[in-house]
């Protein structure tokens, strides 16, 4: 690997390879590099994409799922958690294309698929102090989520909703379901794993501006809310935790994504929507929650999103 453009460190991502099932580093890097001529990345990623993302990310993931799927003969799930803006969207439509070329059927998924019907959103989402229309713990439909991930485990048939932000005039909805039979399933969400907290960590921590009354009331009804995620997370096999040196890069990042989605569909959060959704990333959870979520995979990431990190999570391995 080194004459690829990489910066994070070799000896702990090579003992990630070896947890994942390859002897050495360099066997894993010539069982890819003789499959590089499927590796297209022209349709998914733009000329920039840089080296660490396809060999420190994108393949390793799809190492752990080839493997999983070889050798498990029960149905797993791995979970992506990552803050908005970061690139989850694209490497999903990249994995679920590879696996195919593979010989196995991976599908990715996202637990903002089961937002709330527009109905009971806005029931659920009634002076929330940033006003905005959806993102938080407490605006999914959980009870689907369960039976929906506990069918496919069950007997292979995924039938799930897909969320279109676009809808609604930025609002988004639920467009349409999806029916697959996928060998392995992927989650991915902002706050996937994070868990509920007796205490409010950031209690401490100046944020600013300072929280409002109104926030740190409803900070507290979301750490109720989270209790509710706790038995979807425990479905999930296998977590990667994408995590940024500093939390606040995800507002470049969630606001980059937004102009994007303008160009590619005419809708997006603008304006005063835009900073009030940044507004409840940043608060609605405290960041010390984000820590602490039991991954099993770590990648720490740099604002220009470069990874400085990669490898098996420590403060979990015992």
């Amino acid at each position: 690997m080194k004459d690829l453009n990489i910066e994070f460190p070799l000896d702990d991502f090579e003992e990630l390879i070896n947890q994942i099932g390859w002897s050495s580093l360099d066997e894993w890097f010539m069982f890819w590099n003789l499959k590089k001529e499927i590796l297209s990345i022209d349709k998914f990623w733009d000329d920039n994409v840089n080296d660490d993302w396809i060999w420190g990310l994108a393949l390793p993931l799809l190492s752990q799922a080839y493997k999983l799927n070889k050798k498990s003969s029960k149905r797993n799930i791995i979970g992506i958690s990552a803050l908005p803006g970061t690139g989850k969207t694209t490497l999903g439509k990249w994995l679920e294309s590879i696996s195919l070329k593979l010989k196995f059927k991976l599908s990715v998924i996202s637990i903002d698929d089961f937002y709330l019907p527009s109905d009971e959103m806005e029931i659920a989402i009634k002076n929330n102090p940033w006003n905005v229309s959806r993102g938080f713990p407490g605006s999914h439909s959980i009870d689907l989520m369960k039976e929906k991930l506990l069918k496919w485990k069950t007997d292979g048939q995924l039938n799930v909703p897909v969320f279109d932000k676009s809808l609604r005039n930025g609002l988004g909805d639920r467009a349409h379901w999806r029916d697959e039979s996928p060998d392995l399933l992927i989650i991915e969400g902002w706050f996937l794993g994070v868990k509920p907290s007796s205490i409010d960590p950031d209690n401490t921590v100046k944020i600013s501006p300072p929280l409002s009354v109104c926030e740190s009331s409803y900070r507290n009804k979301i750490q109720n809310n989270l209790n509710q995620y706790l038995d979807v997370w425990k479905m999930i096999d296998k977590i990667w935790h994408l995590k940024p040196l500093k939390f606040e890069y995800m507002n470049e990042w969630k606001s980059n994504q937004e102009k994007n989605m303008q160009v590619k569909s005419g809708s997006s959060l603008k304006d005063d929507n835009l900073s009030n959704f940044l507004r409840m990333l940043n608060v609605s959870i405290p960041h010390k929650s984000f820590d602490d979520i039991n991954s099993d995979v770590l990648l720490r990431v740099n604002n220009e999103r470069k990874l400085i990190s990669v490898g098996l999570n420590q403060h979990f391995s015992n």
